[in-house]
């Protein structure tokens, strides 16, 4: 099986340092208007929420639509204050979440 989350996060970063993060989740994302050969509709199945904390804190926010491609991508940045982990977190239009956790270390100096 595919592992649903993958995640970039720098290991350091210097006090204030602004980093990129990176995350792509591994999903269809179908509309639930395509419909196959024989003409039965795909179920609709999309993943419309993203949330990523830092140490708890919400420091970005994705909702997505149904015009979203598959596997969908995000990359943004954030400044960093302190050690500490960043919580990804997907949710589907059902509730149901998948997340992936990853440590950010302040460097010496």
């Amino acid at each position: 099986m595919r592992n649903p989350i993958h995640v970039k996060v720098p290991r350091t970063a210097a006090k204030n340092e602004v980093v990129r993060l990176m995350t792509k989740l591994n999903h269809p994302m179908e509309s639930g208007w395509r419909q196959r050969l024989d003409g039965q509709t795909v179920p609709k199945a999309l993943a419309g929420r993203f949330v990523c904390l830092f140490n708890g804190r919400e420091v970005f926010r994705a909702d997505l639509d149904s015009g979203t491609a598959s596997d969908p991508y995000l990359s943004f940045h954030v400044r960093v204050a302190e050690s500490g982990e960043f919580r990804f977190v997907w949710t589907d239009e059902d509730g149901n979440s998948i997340e992936k956790i990853a440590r950010i270390e302040m460097k010496e100096g």
